[in-house]
């Protein structure tokens, strides 16, 4: 028997923190679990969850207006903003309780208030009480960034105030360029809202493969979503026709709602992080090493406030691995490769692998395939639009080191691919898979001209 209350003391009921707590207190250990606000962290509660509930919703206004081209008449349809934030918290409080009795279930003690640190085995509740564990893991999560020095910046929201408007508004400006940018300048779109998106680079989605950032900028311009680049906004002024927004080139934009989505930062205010002399980095993210640790021997982190993969099934996995290492006899590190991802835009992006200016600097001759097509729903509907697909292969290994899609269900056809490439797929192994007839995915499996090759200069 130790001397602490606890063998491990998890801080953040979201993804990851209730994985490690869960699987720890099956190893055997005497588990606590600490959480402010709601059990299943950023994103159950203000994240992809709810983001994605929303994204299907303002994808329905595509799918009445194209009915017409498939022998549909129907009255124009009307939507209804409280009744979908309605719904939607339905369903996150009912994913909260099963957050919080799987930790019951699991026989987790859980303290629904703050804890932070009074020294590096020593933890206070906002309830006065102290309590004690050999090893802590730290998994609050991230929050919005804002910049709280511009002048009017009380007037804006962040993607926590957005999923719980009172009023749908009319106008709406969102001002950033990332996934959470994106994404919800495509839903307020959808839902019928006049939208800019503002972004002080030449293009969103930095970092992304230069194809696919591309083919979004097309789609939203065709969608009507008005983009502003190159701009920063100095100033939000309040007045009695809503709110304006004022830009560093004079310019200045009117709206009912301003939406700030310029990035998120660890969570790890008041923690007491620095009293106890954890590592920290340039913004204020909690440095670990390949198994979680930080430089204090018995604290941990994963997730989100680690600042590696912000990642929700990223946090999943660093949890468990943490909790069958430390606990579990069965120690396993986590591969921070070839991780898919989504961006639920519409049209949707999905990619997993190296996005083409990195493939070039990896892989001595690069081959690109690409693929653009008009998807077989738009022949009737007559909507314009385009899906974007792209193979970039080590020419020579011809393994396949990236793949990319710009089109309906991106991320569901990606999560298969990342299957095949995590087993090291060549594109020979494409090229002998069968298509699946009539599908998008099925130009995976056929393209055969290569658009292009690069070498790397010198090869």
């Amino acid at each position: 028997m130790t001397s602490y209350d606890f063998d491990l003391f998890v801080i953040g009921g979201g993804s990851g923190g209730v994985r490690a707590a869960r699987i720890a207190s099956g190893h055997g250990a005497r588990v606590a679990l600490a959480e402010e606000f709601r059990f299943g962290g950023t994103c159950v509660i203000r994240g992809c969850v709810p983001k994605k509930l929303l994204v299907y919703a303002s994808r329905y206004s595509d799918a009445f207006e194209d009915a017409a081209g498939f022998g549909w008449d129907a009255e124009e349809p009307t939507f209804d903003w409280p009744r979908l934030i309605a719904a939607k918290d339905k369903e996150i409080a009912r994913l909260e309780g099963l957050y919080k009795s799987g930790l019951d279930g699991a026989d987790v003690t859980v303290f629904e208030e703050r804890a932070t640190f009074v020294d590096r085995h020593t933890l206070r509740l906002s309830s006065g009480r102290t309590v004690s564990a050999d090893k802590i893991l730290i998994a609050t999560g991230g929050a919005p960034n804002i910049d709280d020095k511009m002048e009017g910046i009380e007037h804006v929201i962040t993607s926590n105030e957005a999923f719980d408007l009172a009023q749908f508004p009319e106008r709406v400006v969102v001002y950033g360029g990332g996934y959470i940018a994106v994404e919800f300048a495509g839903i307020f779109a959808g839902l019928g809202a006049d939208v800019s998106l503002v972004y002080r680079g030449e293009k969103i989605l930095r970092g992304f493969d230069e194809d696919l950032r591309d083919a979004v900028m097309e789609a939203y311009q065709k969608r009507g979503i008005r983009l502003v680049l190159g701009q920063v906004f100095t100033k939000i002024e309040k007045t009695g026709r809503g709110l304006v927004g004022h830009m560093d080139n004079g310019a200045h934009l009117e709206a009912d709602q301003f939406m700030f989505a310029i990035g998120r930062s660890p969570n790890v205010q008041g923690l007491g992080l620095e009293e106890i002399g954890v590592k920290q980095g340039w913004n204020g993210h909690i440095v670990v090493d390949k198994n979680s640790a930080t430089n204090i021997d018995n604290v941990f982190a994963v997730g989100d406030v680690c600042d590696r993969f912000n990642l929700t099934p990223v946090a999943i996995r660093e949890g468990h691995a943490f909790a069958d290492t430390q606990f579990g006899a069965k120690p396993w590190e986590i591969d921070h490769q070839m991780i898919p991802t989504a961006v639920f835009s519409t049209p949707e992006i999905g990619t997993v692998g190296l996005p083409e200016h990195e493939a070039i600097e990896q892989c001595k001759v690069l081959d690109i395939y690409k693929s653009e097509f008009r998807p077989m729903r738009a022949t009737l509907s007559g909507r314009d639009e385009k899906v974007l697909m792209k193979l970039l292969v080590d020419g020579e290994s011809d393994r396949v080191v990236g793949c990319h899609i710009v089109g309906d269900d991106a991320g569901e056809i990606v999560q298969m691919a990342a299957i095949a490439m995590r087993m090291g797929a060549t594109k020979a192994d494409f090229d002998r898979t069968m298509a699946l007839h009539p599908s998008a995915a099925e130009e995976l499996v056929t393209m055969r001209n290569k658009t292009e090759t690069r070498r790397q200069a010198g090869s």
